[in-house]
Order: C-alpha cells, then structure tokens, then sequence
C-alpha cells in the first residue's frame, strides 16, 4: 500500500470562507432558479471573475460520493457567455468535454454566463433537488477550495426550502415563502456539498435540542399528509443524534440538516454530504414500521458518513479538483465501515429492533455466501472498479459482483469489533478506535483529513495489538470464496436456512416500496424473478442454471399451471423429498422452451440463530450507548408550510 501521509496538514485540505476571500477577493456569484423544475428544467446565472484573454471554465465530472463520474455535461443546455453586455465566443474542449474556453475581450471583468439543465430525476410536480453540480461552473485547473461562491436559489411561490447552506436575508424555515433566498459565501467545494430540497409541501422539525450543533430533519413530500413525520421517527432521530455523539465522540460540521423527499415521482436516493443528507424514499417511506424497515438504516448510514466519508475521507478518494478522477480502493472503509455502523446505530436509535437487525444481517451474509463471483473477484477490486460497477445491471450480477464493498465491508468490520470484544473480555470494542479514527481533531467544521492503510492498522493497533495487517490482507485483498462469517459466529449467533422467512422477511413483502420483495427463490433453486416472472439472475452452478436457464427468460407455466410466485412456491414445496423434477415452461425472445429443475430441498430462508454457551456480542454491539427517548403517543407535532 501507499506510503503517502495519511493525515495531511489541514491547511491542505480545508479553507475557511475568510481566507477564501482574502485570495479572491470577488467571489462567483451564482443564482440558480428551481421555478420552472415542474417542466423539468433548471437555469442558473452565473457572475465569474475574469481578466481578459482566454478563460478557461469547467463543470463537475466527478462527484464526491458518487464513486464514478456522473457530471452532468450531457444535461446541460442553452449556454450563453456574455461581458459587458456582448455575446461572447466560445469553444468547448476537444478532450474534456466539460470544458468551455470563452474568450474575454479588453475591459471585461466580471463574464457572465446563463445555463439550463435538464432535469429528469429527484424531481415531481411537487418537489425539487437541486444538487450543485447540475448548474456549476467555475474556472477550472483550480483546486475548488480556493474558489470563493456565493448561492442564491429561487423556488416557486410558497415552496420551503432545506439545505445547510446559512441563509443571510432572514428565510424562516416555519413560515416559507417562496421566491428567492440569498445563502452565505462558501467555496465550490462546500457549495458542491450543500444540496437543496424544495417542495409545495415543506416541513422542518429541530432534533435533539440538547446537543450542539443543531440539528434538523428537512422533509417536502409529495401531498401534506406524508410530510408529518411520525412521533416515533422523530424521536428515534433525537436517539440518533445522540448516539453519533457517544459513537464518535466528536462532530465535524456547524449544523446539520437531513434532507428528505417522500415521493413516488421524485426516486430513490441515498448521498452523503459534510453537513447534510440528501434522502428520497417512496412517499409511505416513514407512514409505519413495515414500510419503514427496509429503509431503516438510510438516514444513520448517511449521517455516520459526515464523519465517515467526509471527513475521514481516503487520500486516494479525496482530489481538489472535480475533474480528477477518484480513487476507490479504501471503498471497504469508505462505504463498508459505513454500512456497519448505519445498521448499528439505526438498532441503537429505535428505527429498528435488534431483532430485525439480525434479520437483515441474515439476509446480506446469505447473499454474500451466494455470490460466486467472488471465487475470481477480490473485495478490494469491487472497491477498485466501483466506478465501472456501478452501472452494471443484475444480469449475472452474482458472477460477476457489483459494489459489493458496501456489505463484505459490513462484515469485516463486525469480525473486527468482536475480535477486539473477545480480546479484551468485551471490556474494548470498534467504539474505541472510533473515538481515535473519526474523533481525531475534536470537533470541527466541515473539513476533509485524509488517511490510509498504514493509518487504519496504527489507530486499530491503539485499541488491540494484533496483526491488523494480515487480518485486511486475508479479508479484503485474498480470493475468498466463502463470505466472512466469523463475526457473525464470535458474536453469538449462526447464518442458517429455514423453510420459513424471518419475522422482518414476511413485513417487507408486498410493502410497495423497492424492499417489497415477493417470494425467495435464490436459496433454493437459484433464481430471482421480478412481478411478471421474468428472470433478473440466474444463480451461477445452482439448481437453474443446471438446468440452462439464464436471465431474461420469462416464466410462463409451472407443472402445467400459469406461473405465479405462489404457483412456484408449491412446485417446490411437492418437490420436497420426491424424485420428479420441476418443470417449467418458459418464453425467451419469440421462443417457448420447456426445463426442468431438479431441486428436492424445499423452501430456503436465511436467518440468524443464537449458539448456546457463548457471549453474545452482536446484542451487545447494538445495544444504545446512551438513555434512550421515549416514544410519544401518535399525534402530529412540528411546522409546515401554508398550502395544507
């Protein structure tokens, strides 16, 4: 691994707005207008600096968090450069296409640019999203934390805003107006880290008012109804909030808002950002427990990310520059320490049982075991190539892999926290290295402090001597054909496969939202279907794919009856214990084709089972650190906007 320094000075690495200013003593001045995002369309006005010559301007092409360039070059239209009143000429880059090239006669010093952007996500006719890099643009070959900005944003009438950004002309959250509201002086770097919802129907509700810095959840929602919180959301948020406190023991930015759409229209999304989340689920995402579940975990993994992600961000990830490319291999830590800690703390909190946690941990260790293609891929390469992953399809996903950092990191870390736990009679656990890796520095604003390899084992060694090392080494850079279970196992507990699912299982079938699955059949004999009976995948050397079946064919009948998922689920049910085979019939472009499985097993379900005898750390570990709130009785509490 890299001998680069891991812990960069932070003057490298973070600036402040008054120094930004004192460098730059005109700042960008940027106006982006969100009133016409029904028609899917954002425009922005952007004031640049410039001296006369060649000027050299640029958007964003890759961005933080997203691990793979999805800059918005191909969405960006109708741009005008103008000074002093005169069009002027320009040339985009025959190599970056993101690039423009103006040329800036004598006597202009302030080149104005108009640009739109089409918009064809995290967008309804009731809400809005507006992520920076859609309307930026900045002088490029610049480090972005020398760029001074200053934001404004315009909505439609009425419309709330939530964003992290410090309003300057007295916005109210509680009584939004709409129109125009002018935000403090940042750099491009923090103003690509401030996303801003917008929507008809806005709410902001204050979270833990104990703690400092404030914090807030910012809801828009698609009707009014679905913008009312809950009373035990809210107060398993104020859990939340407290738990990072004791989990972490240090806070790295001024404030903090969750950002939350609650929409049908406006997609799925989970993006970390320093000092907010940009969070979308189906507009029943939070209306109760069982729709609730399956994104139990989204807005604890977001928010462990401003510590996590953000400001312990990998040296190789971490650029100065939007247009460098970013590099994944620390994703394990990146993104898998974060899955660890997003599910622990969402037990911890109240946004679920321990009991569904270790059902949901059942279900990604299943999927890891299933996973084929990790006998020729390593996790560290799935880190490696996220950006080349992410825009896979499920097709044969489980020979190939996809991001799958995200869920063996989860179980890396478990195995390290109840190594560390079994090592020292449970009186030392991952909390401790927590406090030395993301506490270092104290509390702070948002800055980035970069590390590495050598880093992780030095502040492990802290809490543990061991051979951190060879412990990485064998679970992320060795082929491991079997998924890394130990920690299920030191932790108390079992990965087992029933004929029956798991209480949580059964609660997210049928919920309606992208968790709502229908039955299993991956366990048994190796397919996974969607609504229509169309094959996703096909497991790779199971029951199916024995019998030739591969993904996109579509199921048309079951031992003679029309398919269905409960058609199936009987087929395999009466092929327990019997010699005949299933057989199934099945469209594949404009050909019918029949095959048949021979599976006598039965129904297969993964779950988690306690081991007599042996001290169970994985209660332990989602145990709350703090006293938890208790939750209030079901009644509507907070502010909203005036067009209820």
């Amino acid at each position: 691994m890299s001998s680069r320094t891991a812990l960069l000075p932070l003057a490298l690495l973070s600036f402040s707005a008054s120094s930004i200013l004192q460098a730059q003593s005109t700042p960008i001045r940027i106006a982006a207008d969100l009133t016409e995002a029904t028609r899917k369309l954002y425009h922005a006005e952007v004031d640049i600096p410039v001296t006369a010559g060649t000027v050299d301007l640029t958007t964003p092409e890759w961005i933080p968090g997203d691990h793979t360039p999805t800059g918005p070059i191909n969405f960006i239209t109708g741009v005008v450069f103008t000074g002093n009143g005169q069009t002027l000429k320009w040339r985009r880059d025959d190599q970056n296409l993101d690039e423009f090239h103006v040329a800036v006669p004598a006597g202009v010093t302030t080149l104005h640019a108009h640009l739109d952007c089409i918009v064809t996500e995290r967008i309804s006719q009731k809400i809005a999203v507006l992520e920076w890099e859609r309307l930026l643009l900045y002088p490029a070959h610049t480090p972005v934390a020398k760029i001074a900005i200053q934001p404004s944003v315009k909505v439609p009438e009425g419309w709330g805003i939530g964003t992290a950004l410090t309003p300057i002309d007295g916005y109210n959250p509680q009584h939004p107006k709409g129109g125009t509201t002018h935000y403090a002086a940042t750099t491009v770097e923090q103003l690509e880290d401030s996303p801003v919802i917008t929507g008809e129907y806005f709410r902001e509700f204050a979270l833990a008012p104990d703690v400092t810095p404030k914090h807030y959840i910012d809801v828009v929602a698609d009707s009014p109804e679905d913008a009312k919180l809950r009373p035990s959301v809210l107060a398993a948020l104020n859990n939340l909030v407290r738990e990072t406190g004791a989990a972490y023991n240090s806070r790295h930015y001024n404030a903090y808002h969750f950002l939350l759409t609650l929409s049908d229209v406006a997609g799925i999304e989970g993006l970390e950002h320093g000092q907010s989340s940009d969070n979308g689920l189906d507009e029943k995402g939070f209306a109760d427990d069982a729709d609730q579940l399956g994104e139990s975990d989204l807005l604890a993994h977001e928010f462990t990310h401003s510590w996590n992600g953000k400001y312990r961000r990998p040296f190789n990830l971490y650029q100065d520059d939007f247009k460098k490319m970013q590099q994944g291999s620390l994703l394990w830590v990146y993104e898998g320490l974060t899955q660890y800690l997003g599910n622990v703390l969402a037990t911890r909190s109240g946004l679920k049982s321990q009991e569904q946690y270790r059902d949901m941990l059942a279900l990604s260790a299943a999927n890891l075991q299933f996973r084929p293609g990790r006998e020729w891929r390593s996790t560290e390469d799935t880190a490696i190539a996220a950006s080349i992953l992410d825009s896979i399809n499920s097709t044969w996903i489980n020979l190939n892999r996809g991001q799958d950092y995200y869920y063996e990191g989860e179980l890396f870390w478990l195995d390290a926290d109840t190594l560390i736990r079994q090592r020292t009679d449970n009186k030392k656990s991952l909390t401790d290295f927590l406090h030395i890796f993301l506490g270092k520095g104290g509390n702070t604003g948002p800055l980035i402090v970069t590390y590495n390899r050598d880093e992780l084992i030095a502040d492990l060694n802290q809490v543990l001597k061991y051979d951190w090392a060879t412990f990485i080494h064998e679970r992320i850079d060795d082929i491991n054909p079997q998924a890394d279970l130990t920690g299920i196992e030191r932790g108390g507990y079992k990965l087992v496969f029933t004929g029956e699912p798991t209480k949580s299982q059964s609660t997210m079938v049928g919920t309606g939202n992208r968790h709502g699955v229908g039955a299993e059949f991956w366990y048994s004999i190796g397919i996974r279907i969607n609504s229509g009976g169309v094959l996703s995948d096909v497991l790779w050397k199971g029951p199916a794919d024995k019998a030739k079946l591969f993904p996109g064919q579509k199921i048309i009948a079951v031992d003679g009856n029309i398919f269905s998922s409960d058609a199936l689920k009987s087929a395999i049910d009466q092929a327990k214990g019997s010699t005949e085979p299933i057989h199934l019939t099945l469209q594949s472009d404009n050909f019918v084709t029949t095959a048949d499985i021979d599976y006598h097993d039965g129904e297969r379900y993964p779950r988690l089972v306690r081991v007599g005898n042996t001290p169970a750390y994985l209660d332990d570990i989602t145990k709350p650190l703090t006293t938890p709130e208790k939750v209030p009785a079901e009644v509507t509490t907070g502010a909203t906007s005036g067009q209820e």
